[in-house]
């Protein structure tokens, strides 16, 4: 108990870590609000009530998020340089995987903040055309990100079949095994989490993209809390790790 304690506030003195626990409380709050509101039983108002109060909480966490972002940019930006090509000698497509994806990201951030300060009043705009295309920078991020993953399986795998040539059976295989099996693992998670994340954001589109707008609230928070869930364990492991 103490130590899950422990865990719990060393997380929420991170920046990331806090964002991770918000996001997770947020899309858990419209996963339960969206059941309970969706079918009230007669005689059973309470339910919808608190099912209304749920989703409320989750769009003020939401809201929340999107300001604690406004500052992200720097942060953003250091990590573009610091890549800036890719390294040296790694494999090419998954160097330009990952710079296009980083360009994605880079761009996501004005835009949403120029998104939230049209709502604000803050500036003369409409926010509906920023909002959507933070909303395509974020879902081409997740799509560039999948693509990543699967790219880094593929080598990973070529690198297995390489060592079982070397000496199937042998202690050093066997170690190589392992050695590899985890970030594979780590991958299929970041597929999983990406592709439930590119669910809702294809749900944020205009109306007759794809299955736009036809989520209800309760399946936006599914998506939402399964791609949270995996990247609090992501982030625990690589904590573990360390």
């Amino acid at each position: 108990m103490q130590e899950s304690l422990e865990s719990l506030v060393n997380t929420l003195e991170s920046y990331r870590g806090r964002d991770k626990v918000i996001r997770t409380i947020c899309y858990g709050s419209q996963l339960v609000g969206g059941v309970l509101s969706q079918k009230t039983p007669p005689g059973r108002p309470s339910s919808s009530d608190l099912g209304n109060r749920l989703l409320l909480f989750s769009a003020q966490l939401s809201h929340c998020r999107t300001v604690l972002r406004l500052f992200d940019d720097l942060s953003m930006l250091a990590y573009s340089r610091s890549y800036g090509l890719g390294p040296e000698g790694s494999d090419g497509g998954l160097r330009w995987i990952s710079v296009l994806n980083n360009v994605a990201d880079q761009l996501f951030y004005p835009c949403e903040h120029v998104a939230w300060a049209a709502d604000a009043k803050l500036i003369p705009a409409r926010s509906e055309r920023w909002w959507l295309l933070s909303t395509a920078l974020w879902g081409a991020s997740l799509v560039l990100g999948t693509l990543r993953s699967i790219r880094l399986i593929v080598l990973l795998k070529r690198r297995l079949r390489k060592c079982a040539r070397a000496g199937e059976g042998s202690r050093y295989h066997r170690r190589t095994l392992f050695i590899h099996q985890l970030p594979m693992r780590g991958e299929m998670l970041t597929i999983l989490s990406s592709m439930a994340d590119l669910s809702n954001a294809i749900h944020w589109m205009p109306p007759g993209f794809l299955w736009a707008g036809k989520f209800p609230d309760w399946l936006v928070g599914l998506m939402g809390t399964i791609a949270s869930l995996i990247g609090l364990i992501q982030m625990n492991a690589s904590s573990s790790d360390q």
